[in-house]
């Protein structure tokens, strides 16, 4: 489900490929991989902000919304994680690593 927030992310993305990095991690070693990509080609820049963002939609659908915390800084997966004391949502997808 795709929510405004989403929406709103993917337009910064579009315009500013580091600022939508640093809206969903922070300051982290993701903002600084993007700011690299971004100023070696555009494109770059832009996949990799779609990515953490498609990556943040999927934490939202297995977590919840609120119910998961950023852990990336170079892994791969997952890169978020439920935050502690959050009840876990019931995750129904195809392949689980549990």
């Amino acid at each position: 489900m795709v929510r405004s927030s989403d929406i709103l992310l993917i337009l910064v993305a579009i315009l500013f490929p580091p600022a939508a990095a640093a809206f969903i991690t922070g300051c982290s070693c993701d903002l600084l991989i993007n700011i690299c990509l971004t100023t070696l080609g555009y494109l770059p820049g832009h996949l990799h902000a779609f990515w953490l963002i498609y990556k943040k939609m999927q934490a939202e659908e297995r977590y919840g919304s609120g119910g998961f915390i950023y852990v990336g800084n170079g892994h791969y997966e997952p890169l978020y994680q439920p935050a502690p004391g959050q009840p876990q949502a019931p995750y129904y997808g195809a392949t689980h690593h549990g």
